[in-house]
């Protein structure tokens, strides 16, 4: 073999690329719905009710923008363009961080706090009535030991899987 060729990978077979096709969909479909709900139900988008929640089962409803911008898998510069937003709604405020000037925490407000709080039944039901309920519950335990493999791989400093042993 030439030393420029790259080996050869082997095709998805047929039930492979079904079950791969429809992750792929839910993938696409799961954001989009979620989205619509918080924007209709309580003008958030997606991510900023997920910042939002992240601050609000923090410690003091505060965290270092750059620990935030690691539990939910955002660059810096994204984090601080929808924090600033949710700042100038009055839902976040930051601060230099007591400990390291040259660090950044981003803080729940009481206006943010109860934002967080009236978003949640929605978004609950939301992801309840769409991903939960139509599973039994051995298809939900199912779900979680399959994401849980598959966060494994992708996200082995557990960023995204807090509490899980690190991964592969």
């Amino acid at each position: 073999m030439d030393t420029n060729e790259t080996p050869a990978v082997q095709g998805l077979n047929q039930a492979q690329l079904h079950a791969w096709l429809r992750f792929v969909a839910v993938v696409e479909l799961v954001p989009g719905l979620l989205d619509s709900q918080l924007q209709r139900d309580s003008d958030l988008s997606h991510f900023e009710y997920y910042v939002l929640a992240m601050l609000s089962e923090a410690p003091d409803h505060t965290l270092r923008m750059t620990g935030l911008s690691s539990m939910t898998n955002s660059s810096l510069p994204r984090l601080s363009h929808v924090v600033r937003r949710l700042e100038d709604r009055g839902l976040v405020k930051r601060t230099p961080c007591p400990s390291d000037r040259r660090a950044t925490n981003a803080s729940l407000t009481e206006e943010g706090w109860a934002v967080v709080q009236a978003a949640a039944p929605g978004h609950v039901r939301t992801v309840r009535e769409n991903v939960i309920d139509p599973l039994t519950d051995e298809q939900v335990a199912q779900l979680d030991a399959i994401s849980n493999q598959l966060l494994m791989k992708l996200d082995p400093t557990n960023r995204l899987n807090p509490g899980a042993p690190k991964g592969v």
